[in-house]
């Protein structure tokens, strides 16, 4: 969802960048982009690290990072480009879509919120889930819910962490990189942007 669907990524950043420094740390892009598709727990230790001791708990943390996020999203997203035509597109073509996210039910729901209604057949979000990405286990959640085997699974990502996640689970990754570089690997595409990325063009992927 984030960074993939839309273009969340530069709203984590900002409310990192404008809470870490009030609690006393020190936070820049680099350490925002270290972050890309990371679980909320195991960001949450990273936050944490960068502040002085005792300053907040890592749920606290963690917690007051997410809440000022949803809001955000609540009032507006942005689409990446193509990422809402090809989801269209495929609920068109009757294929089965699942969203896999490292955020939270409730920030899924505010994004949820400025899309058609039903759009996924299935959602799989990171506090549902023992271990997340690059673990994966959200993506085999996935397929085992859809009834299908995961290595006929396309799996659509923009972090490392992710395409590592959906490479693991035995899918074919498309891979768009937004902030970080994904290099090229087997069962792998990169592409610059979804534009391009059709329903057609999907299913040739896994003939």
């Amino acid at each position: 969802m984030d960074g993939t669907l839309v273009d969340s990524e530069k709203v984590w950043a900002a409310v990192q960048l404008r809470l870490i420094p009030e609690l006393g740390g020190t936070w820049t892009d680099e350490d925002s982009l270290g972050l890309l598709g990371s679980d909320l727990r195991d960001a949450a230790q990273v936050w944490l690290a960068a502040l002085p001791a005792g300053v907040i708990t890592a749920e606290e943390l963690a917690s007051r990072i997410f809440t000022e996020v949803v809001e955000e999203l609540r009032r507006e997203v942005e689409f990446m480009p193509g990422a809402l035509e090809l989801l269209q597109g495929l609920r068109k073509a009757e294929i089965p879509c699942g969203l896999v996210s490292a955020s939270y039910r409730v920030m899924i729901e505010a994004v949820l919120g400025h899309l058609p209604a039903d759009p996924f057949d299935v959602i799989i979000a990171g506090d549902e889930v023992t271990n997340g990405k690059p673990h994966p286990e959200p993506y085999l959640a996935a397929a085992a819910k859809l009834g299908v085997d995961p290595a006929d699974c396309v799996v659509i990502e923009d972090s490392p962490t992710g395409t590592a996640a959906g490479t693991a689970a035995g899918a074919y990754v498309v891979a768009v990189p937004h902030f970080v570089p994904i290099p090229e690997a087997p069962r792998r595409l990169v592409v610059r942007s979804l534009e391009a990325v059709t329903p057609e063009s999907l299913r040739e992927l896994l003939r």
